[in-house]
């Protein structure tokens, strides 16, 4: 007859193997890994679609004219991307990997957007109540945008049985602040076949 004590230490154990049975596995992976789980948008997506559609941008005539015209690199600010599609799409992610592939291409200077610009505003404003002189930056210097980059993101759905056609269409366009002019329209099409598609 096993004793009030062994009958815990076994009961302890066999509590331990089930719990250890159950934990989450994790496992690092590298960032610019392909793993596509759900076949919805994802992070490969946003920054090969992204980096894409800037170079394309980059190699049309408008970014010549306007050097030809103001003598100084073009600046751009990134505005709203409208997720117009079936599935939550985290758009930030997006824009900010829009604004660096901008960025690093060097061919043009990218401004920050109106909420990022809010805190810099405060900052300054705080500046004049707490800053040295020397160190204090003033207002009334922010450089302006000559375009802004804009667009939504679309999705078709076709599906049978399990199986699932997702269609993506990105649309870009940058405009000129000045008169509105569309100099630069981008699209690019994404097509997933999602096979044992639980949801829509």
């Amino acid at each position: 007859m096993l004793s009030k004590r062994t009958w815990a230490v076994m009961l302890a154990g066999v509590a331990v193997l089930m719990l250890s049975g159950c934990a989450t596995e994790v496992k690092r992976i590298g960032v610019e890994e392909v793993k596509d789980l759900s076949g919805n948008w994802n992070d490969t997506d946003s920054r090969l679609v992204s980096e894409e559609m800037i170079r394309d941008s980059l190699s049309t005539g408008w970014l010549t004219r306007h050097e030809q015209k103001s003598k100084k690199a073009p600046t751009v600010i990134v505005g709203n991307v409208r997720n117009l599609s079936h599935e939550h799409i985290n758009t930030r992610t997006f824009i900010a990997d829009l604004e660096r592939a901008y960025v690093n291409s060097g061919r043009v200077d990218v401004v920050a957007s109106k909420t990022e610009r809010e805190g810099l505003r405060e900052e300054r404003a705080d500046m004049d109540l707490h800053a040295s002189e020397t160190s204090r930056k003033a207002a009334g210097n922010e450089a302006g945008a000559d375009y802004m980059l804009m667009g939504t993101i679309n999705t078709i759905i076709d599906a049978s049985g399990g199986e699932q056609i997702r269609f993506y269409q990105i649309d870009l366009t940058l405009v000129s602040t000045v008169d509105n002019r569309k100099v630069w329209t981008g699209q690019k099409k994404l097509k997933k076949d999602v096979k044992d598609a639980k949801f829509r």
